[in-house]
């Protein structure tokens, strides 16, 4: 598939040429990844090192995780793994086909969300997306599946392109090169097959987990969250620890020439409103939520009372 049309790619930030950006990281990382296992797992690795891996069988999510709740960095790992060699089912078929088309959908729509969220923040969703799409199918597969590992991007893709959607709906896409659709049609015909291959239960397509991701991805837009969040609260609640003074008998005196103290609301207020601008500085102002909006608003309106008395 392709795109027409595309009437907001000429302002893009970045291209491949002068910044690494979080895209070309990811594909880069999983054929890396992907070639790697070829090469732990060839004859011509045992003949040098007496010794085959394959990183598929180390790295895969399998569903019985919560047995072995030691392994819960299985639930990132196996969305940088694609169907490759494996010593556990050495009659496993393979091709990298099932690599290439993760890779190409995450080349097209991945872009475009990465200029609209800023770099970091796109790496965090797309790791939570697979994270999410993993558990789903964990969860998944201790209601009535038949058990198995799972290995693929596709629920980090399908994140990706369900925000894409959200924010595109519009945008032409060339399926198979020659029949354009809108992209919200090649999101609901991914979403028809999903339900339909998860209520069957047919064939070895992770199908739960592509609706994982499809759903965090919806929430993702839909809410307005914003991950970075969660990634400063360390930070923000040691901030707000109250933090310990030393009182002296000389400090009790009161003194006319220093200003009164401010209130501890305008505090965190300020405080907030910091932590806004830097996300502002390291992410864009695209990436902020509406609750952060409404405070940046309500900081301003704040300023100019203080002005006017």
């Amino acid at each position: 598939m392709g795109f027409q049309d595309r009437g907001y790619y000429g302002d893009r930030r970045s291209t491949f040429a002068s910044e690494w950006t979080a895209v070309y990281a990811i594909i880069a990382l999983n054929v890396a990844i992907w070639l790697a296992n070829f090469i732990l797992t060839g004859d011509l690795f045992r003949e040098l090192f007496s010794l085959r891996l394959s990183l598929n069988d180390l790295l895969c999510l399998r569903s019985d995780l919560p047995e072995h709740p030691w392994q819960l960095w299985s639930l990132l790992t196996y969305g940088f793994l694609h169907d490759g060699p494996s010593l556990e089912q050495p009659n496993n078929q393979y091709s990298p086909m099932h690599l290439l088309f993760n890779m190409i959908t995450l080349w097209f729509f991945g872009r475009e969300l990465e200029d609209l969220m800023g770099r970091a923040e796109f790496l965090r969703f797309y790791c939570a997306a697979v994270v999410f799409a993993g558990g789903a199918w964990v969860v998944g597969e201790g209601f009535g599946g038949m058990g198995g590992r799972l290995v693929g991007a596709s629920g980090g893709v399908m994140a990706v392109l369900a925000v894409f959607v959200w924010h595109f709906p519009r945008q032409t896409v060339l399926i198979y090169g020659v029949l354009p659709v809108p992209v919200w049609a090649l999101g609901l015909l991914y979403l028809v097959s999903d339900v339909r291959g998860a209520a069957g239960g047919s064939g070895n397509v992770a199908h739960v987990a592509h609706l994982g991701g499809a759903l965090f991805g919806l929430l993702y837009a839909w809410r307005g969250w914003s991950l970075e969040d969660l990634t400063d609260l360390p930070a923000r609640l040691l901030r707000r620890r109250p933090k310990m003074r030393i009182v002296r008998p000389d400090d009790e005196t009161s003194d006319t020439s220093r200003p009164a103290a401010r209130s501890g609301e305008d505090s965190r207020l300020d405080e907030e409103v910091d932590r806004i601008l830097e996300k502002i500085s390291r992410s864009g102002e695209g990436s902020l939520t509406a609750a952060e909006r409404d405070t940046l608003t309500r900081a301003s309106r704040r300023l100019k009372d203080r002005n006017r008395s």
